[in-house]
C-alpha cells in the first residue's frame, strides 16, 4: 500500500512536470510502479495542470512548471486509493497539491535532456532528476520520461517494512504547441 502511495506520488509529480496548462495537454499518461511485499503494485494520477515553455534550442530560458491534485490518484481499488489519500500517505485534506518546478535543463544527444526538477509533496521540497525525451512534429510534443523518488523523503508511507521506499513514475504526455 505504501509503496504504491509513493509510487503515485511520483507519478504525479512526473506528469505535472510535462504537461500544459490552458488545455494544450492532449494526451497524457502518468503512472507509477513501486513493490509492496515484494510485488510490483502501480496505478497513476488523473489531474494535472502544466506551463511548459521548453524550447530545445534555448534551454537556459525553458521552464517546466507543474501542479498534481493528490486526490486523483486511482489505483483501480477504492480502498486502496483511500488510504493512499489519508494521513499516513498523502494527507490531500492538508496538501491537496504536489508540485514540480524546473531549475535547470541538459541536452544530452539526439533528443535526450535531463532536467533538475524542484519536486514537493507534503510541503517537503527536495531535488530530482529526469531523464526525458522531447520531440516535435507539426503542432505537438511529446515528452516521455522516467525517474526515481524516494517515498521517505517526502514523508509518505511511514516506516513501513512491506513498502519499498523507492517509486518509479513514468511520464508520457502530448501538448499542443
Amino acid at each position: 500500500m505504501k509503496k504504491l502511495s509513493l509510487a503515485i506520488l511520483i507519478l504525479t509529480v512526473t506528469l505535472s512536470s510535462f504537461a500544459q496548462v490552458a488545455n494544450n495537454l492532449t494526451k497524457a499518461s502518468v503512472t507509477f510502479k513501486i513493490k509492496n511485499m515484494g510485488i510490483n503494485t502501480g496505478g497513476k494520477i488523473g489531474t494535472v495542470q502544466a506551463d511548459v515553455q521548453f524550447v530545445p534550442s534555448d534551454l537556459a530560458k525553458s521552464k517546466i512548471d507543474a501542479t498534481a491534485e493528490s486526490a486523483s490518484i486511482n489505483t483501480d481499488n477504492e480502498m486502496r486509493d483511500n488510504h493512499l489519500k489519508g494521513e499516513d500517505y498523502f494527507d490531500v485534506a492538508k496538501y491537496p497539491k504536489i508540485t514540480m518546478r524546473s531549475i535547470s535543463f541538459k541536452h544530452n544527444s539526439g533528443n535526450n535532456y535531463t532536467g533538475q526538477f524542484n519536486l514537493t509533496i507534503k510541503d517537503k521540497t527536495k531535488q530530482v532528476t529526469v531523464p526525458f525525451t522531447y520531440t516535435e512534429a507539426g503542432g505537438t510534443a511529446v515528452v516521455k520520461g522516467s525517474f526515481k523518488i524516494n517515498r521517505k523523503n517526502f514523508g509518505v508511507g511511514g516506516s513501513s517494512l512491506v513498502l519499498a521506499d523507492e517509486a518509479t513514475i513514468t511520464i508520457e504526455a502530448e501538448v499542443s504547441k
